[in-house]
C-alpha cells in the first residue's frame, strides 16, 4: 500500500479475496504504515487491511518480510496499490523497504508476484521500469489504464477490482488480458 489515492479501492478486493478462501498476509511498506495524508492517517489504514484480510498482524518492516523467501510462506504476492517509486525500485532489483524485501524474497522460489499499479508516472520516465517488469518472468500485471489522460497524461492505474481475477489467473502462470485498458 502507498499511492494513498487508490487504496479505497484496494480494501474491498482484500475483503473479495479473504471471503473467496484466500489467507491474506498484507505487508505495508514503512511509509505506508506511519504515513497520515490527506486520503486518511496511517492507522485508519492499517485499521482497515487488517478489518479486510481479517489478519491479526502487518508485515511493515524489512526484518519481518525477509522470511516470506526462505520459509516459502506465500503462495502469490500482490503489489497494490503500486506507486511509481515501488514499481521503479522492483524493476531495478532495489530492496528498501518490507514491500520490495517481500518481492525479492517471494521471486527468489519463482512464485508469482501481482502489481497493481497506481502512477502519475507511468506512461513518463517510469515507462522503462513498466515494460521491465511486464516482460519479466514471474510478474503479473492488473490490468491497467490512463486514469485522466486530459488532466494527468502520464497517469495509469490498475482496475482494481480486476485484483481477484488477475491473482487467480496469475497463480496459474497466465497473465490477465487484455493489459492494457480504456479507463475513462
Amino acid at each position: 500500500m502507498g499511492s494513498y489515492c487508490t487504496c479505497a479501492a484496494v480494501m474491498p478486493e482484500i475483503a473479495r479475496l479473504r471471503d473467496s478462501g484466500a489467507e491474506i498476509g498484507p505487508i505495508m511498506s514503512e511509509a505506508a504504515a506511519s504515513t497520515d495524508t490527506r486520503f486518511g492517517r496511517a492507522e485508519m489504514w492499517r485499521g482497515q487491511v487488517l478489518a479486510a484480510s481479517g489478519a491479526m498482524e502487518i508485515i511493515d518492516t524489512i526484518a519481518a518480510a525477509e522470511p516470506i523467501g526462505p520459509g516459502k510462506l506465500l503462495d502469490l504476492v500482490s503489489v497494490a496499490p503500486c506507486t511509481d517509486n515501488t514499481l521503479a525500485k522492483i524493476a531495478g532489483g532495489i530492496t528498501d523497504s518490507s514491500v520490495t524485501m517481500a518481492v525479492k524474497a517471494h521471486l527468489r522460489n519463482l512464485r508469482p508476484v501481482l502489481v497493481a499499479i497506481s502512477t502519475n508516472d507511468g506512461l513518463g520516465l517510469n515507462a522503462v521500469n513498466l515494460a521491465r517488469l511486464q516482460s519479466s518472468k514471474n510478474i503479473f500485471l492488473v490490468p491497467y489504464g490512463q486514469d485522466n489522460p486530459a488532466v494527468k497524461p502520464n497517469s495509469l492505474v490498475a482496475a482494481m477490482e480486476l485484483i481477484p481475477r488477475a491473482a487467480e489467473m496469475a497463480l496459474a502462470g497466465v497473465q490477465l488480458q487484455p493489459v492494457l485498458l480504456a479507463r475513462n
